[in-house]
């Protein structure tokens, strides 16, 4: 099997946030997907043409989308486990033994990385033989594949890199059902004033509203609790 780490470096990179740093470097990653020869020449003419499009439109306007696309919804998050676990208590142990198995392998974190985070996934797999990187991130292909197809649907041009990430890791790239993102308008919404629903203690207005009677029990110096 060929040598792809360094692929798998300059894809973390791609996937990251697109400052000034990262879009001066656009090119060399180009070129170095391209001697490694890794990722199949088609997926390549699209990555140059993700490359070509970040380098050439307002900065602010890259930086912004990039925020819209991965940092709001869960369908395109980059971190893998808010697609496994969501805000559930599985999260926190899930972390710890990912972060632990970098630390084995003697790639230390700092505090503000996640080990969930696609673009450290990608990194820790560059560090590894090529079988075995292939063979950890086929363990998440198919969250690749939801994240994939999310931003398939949105028409991101960020989808041909997480294709990438999926040939790397053998596997097919298709699209596939995922659990759509709830409105942004609707997740954020509050209750109208004066207009509550029962199900959250109050009635609508001309509703009955229930009034539930408890017993108060006497103490032994006869007063009520």
């Amino acid at each position: 099997m060929k040598d792809n780490r360094y692929s798998l470096r300059a894809l973390a990179l791609l996937l990251g946030y697109p400052d000034a740093a990262l879009r001066a470097h656009l090119p060399a990653l180009m070129d170095v997907l391209d001697q490694e020869g890794t990722v199949p020449a088609e997926r390549r003419a699209e990555l140059r043409s993700l490359a070509a499009d970040l380098s050439r439109r307002d900065p602010l306007e890259v930086e912004a989308q990039y925020v819209e696309t991965f940092d709001r919804g869960r369908a395109t998050s980059l971190h893998l486990f808010e697609h496994v676990h969501g805000d559930s208590r599985d999260r926190g142990p899930a972390m710890v033994d990912l972060a632990q198995t970098y630390d084995k392998a003697g790639l230390h974190l700092t505090p503000d990385e996640l080990p969930d985070h696609l673009c450290v996934v990608l990194e820790f797999a560059s560090t590894q033989p090529s079988q075995l990187a292939q063979d950890f991130l086929g363990e998440m292909a198919h969250i690749l594949s939801s994240i994939f197809s999310a931003l398939l649907k949105r028409g991101s041009p960020y989808a041909v890199a997480v294709a990438a990430v999926l040939e790397l890791a053998g596997q097919r790239v298709q699209a596939v059902p995922f659990e759509a993102d709830e409105p942004m308008d609707d997740s954020w919404s509050e209750p109208q004033a004066f207009d509550g629903c029962s199900t959250k203690g109050q009635a609508r207005p001309g509703e009955v509203q229930p009034i539930h009677i408890v017993r108060k029990a006497a103490t032994s110096q006869g007063v009520t609790v």
